[in-house]
């Protein structure tokens, strides 16, 4: 950040009085910054032993695949996002049930969140935001071409807990290390 939202004034990059981290703050008008991690919702949708995927037409990860999940908007419920997502990138209807994986990525200020969904019927299509979108059996999961680690996470733990027939929130601290 270079000026003030606020005042249009420069901004300088330092500690508040009593803070303990950096924030960008105006002198002129003493508006604090505050820059908080942003929230990715989305889901893991299911169709009977199948869970859909799309291969994304986006960087990052251009032609990886990934599940449909997308920054979470202002004025949306967290469930609201991760259908909105599915439906954007995959145009497919999901019933949106419980959070199934809760991970925190710090060294990309991000938290993203993924409901476990039931597609409503087998029906779906590459959105704006995907090259193609596919159903996969265990199996079939092209696991060296999945987009990010914590989509292969999710995966395992995925087909791990429904072997178990038992499906916890998986919370993970993601490091990139």
């Amino acid at each position: 950040m270079n000026f003030c939202s606020q005042c249009a004034h420069p901004l300088v990059f330092q500690i508040p009085h009593g803070d303990d981290r950096p924030r960008y703050l105006c002198e002129a008008c003493g508006a604090i910054h505050y820059q908080n991690p942003r929230i990715i919702a989305g889901t893991l949708p299911v169709w009977q032993d199948q869970v859909l995927l799309c291969k994304r037409a986006i960087h990052p990860r251009l032609g990886y695949w990934t599940l449909p999940a997308g920054f979470m908007e202002n004025g949306e419920t967290l469930r609201e996002a991760a259908a909105r997502e599915t439906w954007e990138e995959a145009h497919a209807k999901v019933e949106v049930g419980e959070i199934y994986t809760l991970t925190s990525i710090p060294h990309i200020n991000q938290v993203q969140i993924l409901y476990l969904a039931n597609l409503s019927a087998p029906e779906y299509s590459a959105g704006p935001e995907s090259l193609e979108v596919e159903l996969f059996r265990e199996e079939q999961i092209p696991w060296n071409e999945l987009a990010f680690p914590t989509i292969r996470n999710a995966l395992r733990f995925y087909f791990a807990d429904r072997r178990q027939g038992h499906f916890p929130l998986r919370h993970v601290d993601f490091d990139r290390s």
